[in-house]
């Protein structure tokens, strides 16, 4: 701790100081001992532990006095995220608003809508040609030129929070692109560079790799390894190459190796730079696959969530306003495992979005409600984001055993939705694309924005009702329902996606279409579809900002003895939410003896009206009903 003094700033107010080196006294001891149990008791271990906390103390004292007193307001509230106010939005800048001064010209409207947490997807440098929608980061530093520059982003960063809205950031730290300036060093012939990635002689070490190891992206390679380029930049074709290198997503998506502690040190960095920024949230990607050991998966190790742990304190000591949001798409019992103070307060809620497709597909809210009973409790102080749907493809994450429960065939029932999102099967009212399709097995994951994929592209009279009880769903349950900016006038899948040759391999496109001008400008008008998803949309966001009981996560499963509704109750203090959503396209009714456990007597949250709950209860097609019991 000494060795602090030596970078202590002249103009480094004395209560800032003092209230720096308490956070440092605070989490140092949990730092040292997450690098130990990563790293081992080592020379090299001690030597990058020593020049990490001198850059934490570095990037802590050029932090903005706004943002120092951000830290403070939010260590004295560290719940802040958990208000029934929440409400996220997201959204390539490009297609939304073509640069960051387009997205600051936008911030009336996220008031408007009520937004207080906004998720722009990877704005980074990255390649021309095929960067992954962003996520091969070449530079974290530097902001894609064509989207403006990082003075823009800051000065955003700053506008945004002056308007009590959040700013989310991808940081992308299991991988670089091979044009980052560590892969073009390691490419160089830069020993010290080359061990910032996996690299190996021969196929020796690949292929006892890729024994354990699944495919990802097989479209784009095979297993797990791609030639690495000759020192000139050729890269060999696969039968002559003699050096191999990671990647497990795309062949100019590089895995970062984590075993090199000076890896960590490089990313912490990186990560204090766009703290500093103004960033408050950053989306952790691919956290399951960030460390590897010979013999298993290489997914969802120990070592992951030490290594996040272990970046959760930096964070805590240089600039603890910031959270981490886990993008986890794996089973969902590993998925909670990455949620706790320690790691990603915030997590996305991969289990929920599948389930609500799967019960407007099969007009059965049993998986779904089995998953609210099951599987939404969370530790304290951390939540959900819950989401009708993301920038990404669906991929129906339920477990087989879960299903089985149900008598329900895992591999069947997927091959069913498959079918179904993808107009394939009779009678489905979804116009989704496939992703990753394999017409061999049925195997595919689905593409498509929520008004495609929930019938209003192809004309059904059920889509609007089944758009909005999927999002009172999302709203009601505890957590940060996020929406995808269009989805709330109901865009539809943008036709023209495959008329770029860099994105026509990759069907996702299709549910990332251009701002929707015409449908926002239709936003007031009752007589479009675009003004009845809008009104309605606004109508369940003001009755959930004025329900506490929404507040949180805490959520109690309630039986509604009829498989088409799906019942949950969120208390409150002196009372509680009663919450029905019928998935079906008919009238359900729920019998007297089901809500004789409650007070006779309730008031609908989302109408005013009054229910006797005596005589039982009716919900219309689509219906939802928030009672107040």
């Amino acid at each position: 701790m000494r060795a602090l003094n030596d970078v202590r700033r002249p103009d480094t107010a004395p209560a800032r100081w003092s209230a720096l080196v308490a956070r440092i006294e605070r989490e140092l001891p949990r730092l040292q001992s997450l690098f130990e149990r990563i790293y081992g008791e080592s020379d090299q271990t001690e030597a990058e532990l020593r020049s990490l906390l001198v850059q934490v103390a570095v990037s802590a004292q050029e932090r903005s006095d706004e943002l120092t007193a951000l830290d403070a307001r939010r260590e004295s509230n560290p719940t802040w995220f958990q208000s029934n106010d929440m409400l996220g939005g997201v959204c390539y800048v490009d297609r939304y608003a073509e640069t960051l001064d387009g997205v600051r010209a936008r911030i009336p409207y996220f008031r408007e809508l009520g937004l207080t947490y906004l998720h722009l997807m990877p704005l980074f440098a990255a390649p021309e040609e095929n960067s992954d929608g962003g996520y091969a980061v070449s530079s974290y530093r530097q902001v894609n030129p064509a989207l403006g520059d990082m003075q823009q982003l800051e000065a955003l960063a700053a506008e945004l929070r002056a308007n009590g809205i959040a700013l989310v950031v991808d940081f992308i730290f299991n991988h670089t692109s091979n044009e980052h300036q560590w892969a073009k060093l390691a490419q160089s012939g830069d020993a010290r560079f080359e061990q910032y990635y996996y690299v190996f002689d021969g196929r020796e070490m690949p292929d006892a790799y890729e024994r354990t190891v699944r495919e990802i992206f097989p479209d784009d390679h095979p297993g797990a390894f791609v030639p690495f380029p000759l020192p000139d930049g050729t890269v060999p074709s696969r039968d002559e190459a003699e050096r191999w290198i990671w990647a497990t997503f795309h062949s100019f998506q590089w895995d970062l190796n984590y075993s090199n502690p000076a890896v960590f040190r490089a990313m912490a960095g990186e990560m204090m730079f766009l703290a500093n920024r103004g960033v408050d949230i950053l989306r952790m990607d691919a956290v399951a696959f960030i460390w590897k050991q010979l013999g298993t998966t290489c997914e969802n190790l120990p070592e992951a969530h030490l290594l996040i742990q272990a970046f959760n304190a930096v964070l805590a000591m240089a600039a603890p306003a910031v959270l981490f949001k886990s993008e986890a798409i794996v089973h969902p019992d590993q998925v909670i495992e990455y949620i706790s103070v320690d790691e990603c307060r915030i997590s996305y809620n991969p289990l929920q979005m599948a389930l609500i497709w799967n019960s407007l597909a099969t007009r059965d809210g049993r998986l779904l409600q089995q998953a609210l009973d099951r599987r939404h409790t969370l530790p304290e102080g951390t939540v959900w984001v819950n989401y009708v749907r993301s920038h990404d493809d669906i991929g129906w994450t339920f477990a087989d055993e879960d299903a089985a429960e149900l008598g329900i065939d895992g591999f069947d029932h997927r091959r069913f939705l498959n079918s179904f999102y993808v107009g394939r099967h009779e009678g489905s009212f979804a116009r989704g694309i496939p992703f990753q399709d394999n017409p061999a097995t049925g195997d595919c994951r689905i593409s498509g924005t929520t008004a495609s994929l929930a019938g209003l592209e192809a004309g059904d009279a059920g889509a609007i009702g089944r758009i909005l009880l999927a999002h009172s769903i999302i709203l009601s349950t505890g957590g940060i329902p996020l929406l995808y900016l269009g989805d709330e006038v109901g865009q539809l899948n943008d036709p023209h996606w495959a008329d770029d040759p860099a994105q026509a391999d990759d069907s996702r496109w299709a549910n990332r279409p251009p701002y929707p001008a015409e449908r926002y400008a239709q936003r007031h008008d009752p007589t479009t579809d675009a003004g009845r998803i809008y009104s309605g949309l606004q109508h369940l966001l003001e009755v959930r900002r004025t329900t506490p009981e929404f507040a949180g996560t805490t959520l109690i499963g309630f039986d509604a003895k009829n498989p088409h509704i799906v019942a949950y109750q969120r208390p409150g203090p002196d009372s509680l939410v009663l919450c029905l959503a019928n998935v079906a396209d008919t009238e359900q009714l729920i019998a007297p003896l089901t809500l004789s456990g409650l007070p006779p007597l309730a008031v609908d949250l989302l109408t005013d009206a009054r229910h006797d709950l005596r005589r039982g209860l009716s919900l219309p097609a689509h219906g939802a009903l928030w009672l107040r019991v």
